[in-house]
């Protein structure tokens, strides 16, 4: 009786130095790109310098405690949470849209796919010049198209607007990532079952809705996590490039707020802090998701 194992194929190194050295580029990626500022940021957080670190002083806690009676920490937190949600959303249900017209597109499918997958290879920091410019209220074409439909535009003043266009600019460049994961799902729908629904009088949206939304929610469920993982950690460059996280604090997400205090404000001691609890509150919502969320996730139809 075969094992679990049976035909599966193993790689034997009679030298041990040859998957060293294939392991050394990603292993010294991982030591001087994460473990060596993590551990840094770890040690900083529980210490009080001068901007220039000449002067350095153990407080023990007194850096989280300090955050966690602040205000503008607070509103940052808030901001972030808002912005992760909207954001998750909006990229999900456009790439599931976008996904589903994959299969109805029948001339041109190679284009209209390009055409989705193109601003995946676009710079964040480019993307967010790009939407920046093209709702700028004194220049920008989609702004003054707000304004000739008589909405009041203004995300250099307005927080409400600042914070709809980062939301956009984000959604708009991480919609091509869902997308491709959400059409693979789709294409991997067994097709006896559409046919079936097909005989039975089920139309495109009825089959989707029934048969290929319930099999595409793992998926959905993987798409999520990633999504808040990004909209937490990886939304600097396009909040710095949109709205530089103003007006007022709108759109000052916590990422934004650990550069802010530690490169512009040079409270090393305070960024540090907060480079900690951002991991903390990341790694906790993620396994709370996964230990719960996943639960009312159906694998089946």
């Amino acid at each position: 009786m075969a094992g679990p194992e049976a035909g599966l194929k193993r790689a034997h190194f009679k030298d041990v130095r040859l998957p060293v050295l294939l392991l050394l580029p990603q292993l010294a990626i991982l030591l001087f790109f994460f473990f060596i500022p993590s551990f840094r940021a770890l040690g900083q957080a529980f210490f009080l310098s001068d901007p220039f670190g000449n002067t350095v002083h153990f407080v023990g806690f007194d850096n989280f405690v300090q955050l966690l009676r602040s205000a503008n920490y607070h509103e940052s937190a808030q901001v972030t949470v808002v912005f992760t949600v909207l954001q998750n959303l909006l990229t999900i249900a456009v790439a599931l849209v976008l996904a589903f017209a994959s299969d109805r597109v029948i001339r041109g499918r190679g284009v209209y796919k390009a055409i989705i997958l193109l601003p995946y290879a676009i710079a964040p920091v480019i993307a967010g010049i790009l939407w920046a410019f093209l709702f700028n209220p004194a220049v920008g074409p989609l702004a003054h198209v707000l304004h000739a439909l008589g909405f009041a535009w203004d995300p250099n003043r307005v927080g409400s607007d600042a914070m709809i266009l980062v939301i956009l600019a984000a959604s708009w460049k991480h919609v091509c990532y869902d997308y491709i994961f959400l059409l693979a799902g789709l294409l991997a729908v067994p097709s006896s079952l559409l046919e079936a629904a097909a005989v039975d009088g089920a139309g495109p949206l009825r089959r989707f809705f029934t048969i290929g939304l319930p099999l595409l929610m793992p998926t959905m469920f993987f798409l999520a996590v990633m999504n808040f993982v990004y909209g937490f950690f990886e939304i600097f460059a396009i909040v710095d490039a949109v709205t530089g996280g103003g007006p007022a604090g709108a759109t000052n997400v916590l990422v934004y707020k650990v550069y802010t205090d530690g490169f512009v404000n040079l409270d090393l001691g305070s960024s540090a802090a907060q480079s900690v609890i951002l991991m903390i509150f990341a790694l906790l919502m993620t396994l709370l998701q996964f230990r719960y969320v996943e639960r009312r996730v159906s694998y089946d139809i």
